[in-house]
């Protein structure tokens, strides 16, 4: 082979060892000769001309991390464990390459010790029952800080939040106590209500003494209908009370 095909072939190979693809969701930030280019390369494809230039890729997919448990006080002074999930993309390439060493455990890294500062701020009753802004707060003060490093956080989730043995224990009594509250309120009004419909009721029969004796009818047809053997004898009151009457005039007379 002559020197010329040589050179030829070894000016072929060092091109085509310069190519580089870059997919879709990928951005390659290409420094040359220690200086970074303004602008991030690909997709598609690329020369990275060694050795004078050397390419960091980036994704730009929604990452998602883990937030291992982490240990917190909250503000009414409860120790619980907390572990929570985040949702981060790169939205800048060149800041995510320069202004960090790895954006990637940076972020972690500040989920972390921001969970730990926010959760803390909180009250345990809060934390339990408003899930929602504590995650919005959280996904706020963490995108703040990692701004300057081109990543967007686009969501925190507090997954699990695990409580000491004790608090589970008093938790469960004041539910328990809450539920033994609301029954006897429930109690009470239906007792109140029932008193009302019987004033109501002894008001119409007061009216129409008919609708006593209505009553009485069917207060014996219901007890002849669960008891067949029972034998009713109908007895007016009207009897008893003169019977009533006359022997206390004849207990007046007898102490004259």
């Amino acid at each position: 082979m002559q020197p010329v095909g040589i050179v030829i072939a070894i000016v072929i190979f060092y091109l085509l060892s310069c190519i580089r693809i870059l997919f879709e969701y990928e951005r390659g930030v290409v420094f040359r000769l220690g200086r970074a280019l303004p602008e991030p390369k690909g997709p598609g494809i690329c020369f990275v001309f060694w050795p004078i230039d050397r390419m960091d890729r980036v994704t730009l997919r929604t990452m998602v991390q883990d937030v291992p448990s982490q240990d917190v006080i909250t503000r009414d002074n409860v120790s619980v464990k907390v572990n929570a999930v985040v949702y981060f993309r790169v939205i800048d390439p060149m800041l995510s390459v320069l202004k960090v060493e790895d954006y990637f455990y940076a972020t972690t890294q500040l989920c972390q010790t921001t969970l730990r500062s926010v959760l803390g701020q909180a009250e345990l009753d809060e934390l339990l029952s408003e899930r929602d802004k504590i995650n919005q707060e959280l996904q706020e003060v963490i995108d703040q800080q990692s701004d300057p490093w081109g990543v967007k956080v686009s969501m925190v989730e507090v997954k699990y939040v695990e409580l000491p043995e004790h608090m589970t224990r008093a938790m469960a009594k004041q539910a328990e106590s809450e539920r033994e509250r609301r029954a006897k309120v429930i109690h009470a009004e239906g007792e109140f209500q029932a008193a009302e419909q019987l004033r109501e009721a002894a008001k119409v029969i007061q009216d129409y003494p008919q609708a006593m004796q209505m009553r009485y009818l069917q207060t014996l047809i219901e007890i002849g209908t669960e008891n067949n053997t029972t034998v009713m004898f109908p007895f007016p009151i009207d009897l008893l009370t003169s019977f009533m009457k006359k022997v206390k005039g004849e207990s007046e007379s007898g102490g004259e």
